[in-house]
């Protein structure tokens, strides 16, 4: 939860960055933001398979370090150079917790229907998360200084990392030999991706720096697979897509967060711009959203052997949550708003467990890390591009924050929907093969 805080809080607080005695210039305050995101999604996938491979204990310490490290930097930076660097280092801290928390929850679980529950419990971590950083970081915007936001992460971490050296057991280690080409290859395709998509909207989708991102990637990608299906001990075995459930999954929880981080994204904009609420009150009023994603994965448990129909139900709530907020104005009663909140919330507390343990189920069990680092890149990214999306729509709609806000809504809402179909297809029952008729 205190890894996903961070993507949401410091949006909230560029305000005061950009007034403050640092002085940052326009690109500075966006690679303030953004050299945690892309640090953070890049590295997921290779920080889940360095866990499994030497240890997720020693992954989930030295990420809470690190973690912790970025955030005393961050907080007594002098320059927004240093504070840039800092933010890159909470997001390397970050991409090496986030895959081993789950990795470690999972190969402790006995049974199947105990990993389901640890897989619950995880993804309502990570999906409050986002809500807790949007309240902290409009409490600290209100009332603190950004340096008390950075502050405010060092305490949980070390109390993390003693209860961690202290409870946590050590798990197997599938060892093995690394694969730093197969890395730095995937590393550098995600990265490029994840630029083009969050530097789209500053830049213009068909300006030649998005479109050389956008090619960057392909090109990494391919070589990426290439190597990989030539290499004995690859990174991510491009083959394992071929598992339709698999594609399905990680489509399914891209689709998720692209929904959810949009609304976070607009939701801040419209309650402060639209309906005058400081930046507390703008965190504190998207607290409901909690209240659907605690009481539906309770409600789902028991349906983990038959995920289709509650990821179907779960991504078709969270569409029609979102078209549903795109009819709110500057007139409509907070008390209609939440009614929408909580159906999208309700559809997020629904189908991310399934989601997530679609796709550890998908893949061998000791390779737990490494699904974990995939889920949450597939995560990572979709939220970026729910923000890079809505973003947009709202600087295109030019006629006031709620008739943007509405547009954004009916963009993101009906591509939430387009990808609930094709997630419900991809996780369709394989045929039967039939059987030969005997010769008379």
């Amino acid at each position: 939860m205190v890894a996903q805080s961070m993507v949401a809080a410091v949006n909230l607080l560029l305000p005061q960055l950009s007034s403050s005695a640092l002085r940052p210039s326009a690109a500075e305050l966006m690679w303030t933001v953004d050299a945690y995101v892309i640090v953070f999604a890049a590295l997921l996938i290779p920080a889940g398979a360095a866990a499994d491979r030497y240890g997720r204990k020693g992954a989930l310490l030295v990420g809470l370090g690190l973690f912790a490290t970025g955030a005393v930097v961050s907080a007594l930076a002098g320059t927004p150079a240093v504070l840039i660097a800092g933010r890159a280092v909470c997001g390397l801290g970050a991409a090496l917790i986030t895959p081993a928390t789950l990795s470690v929850l999972t190969q402790l679980a006995p049974t199947a229907e105990a990993r389901a529950r640890a897989t619950a419990a995880w993804a309502l971590a990570i999906g409050l998360g986002g809500a807790f950083g949007n309240l902290l970081g409009g409490l600290a915007g209100q009332f603190l200084t950004w340096r008390a936001l950075f502050w405010s992460m060092v305490p949980p971490a070390a109390l993390l990392a003693a209860a961690t050296a202290r409870l946590v057991p050590r798990t197997a280690r599938t060892g093995g030999r690394t694969d730093p080409l197969g890395t730095v290859l995937l590393t550098a395709a995600l990265v490029a991706l994840l630029f083009g998509i969050i530097e789209g909207p500053s830049y213009g989708w068909l300006s030649p720096r998005i479109l050389t991102a956008f090619a960057l990637a392909v090109l990494f990608t391919a070589a990426f697979a290439r190597h990989a299906l030539r290499a004995k001990a690859p990174l991510f075995d491009p083959r394992l897509l071929r598992s339709r459930r698999l594609r399905a999954a990680t489509l399914g929880l891209a689709t998720g967060f692209f929904g959810l981080f949009a609304l976070f994204f607009v939701n801040s904009q419209f309650l402060q711009g639209s309906k005058g609420y400081g930046p507390a009150l703008a965190g504190i009023a998207l607290l409901p959203i909690s209240v659907g994603m605690a009481l539906a994965p309770r409600l789902t448990a028991r349906l983990h052997d038959t995920p289709r129909p509650v990821v179907t139900a779960g991504l078709a709530l969270i569409g029609l949550g979102l078209l549903g907020l795109s009819t709110a104005g500057a007139h409509t009663p907070y008390a209609l708003y939440v009614v929408w909140l909580l159906i999208v919330s309700f559809g997020m507390g629904s189908c991310m467990p399934a989601l997530t343990l679609g796709v550890l189920t998908s893949l061998p069990r000791e390779q737990a890390g490494l699904g974990s680092g995939l889920g949450t890149s597939s995560r990572e990214v979709g939220a970026a591009l729910g923000v890079a999306v809505a973003g947009t729509v709202l600087a295109s709609a030019g006629s006031g924050v709620a008739d943007g806000m509405g547009a954004a809504f009916r963009v993101v809402g009906a591509a939430v929907l387009v990808g609930t179909v094709l997630v419900f297809r991809g996780y369709r029952p394989a045929r039967a093969a039939v059987p030969s008729a005997s010769p008379r």
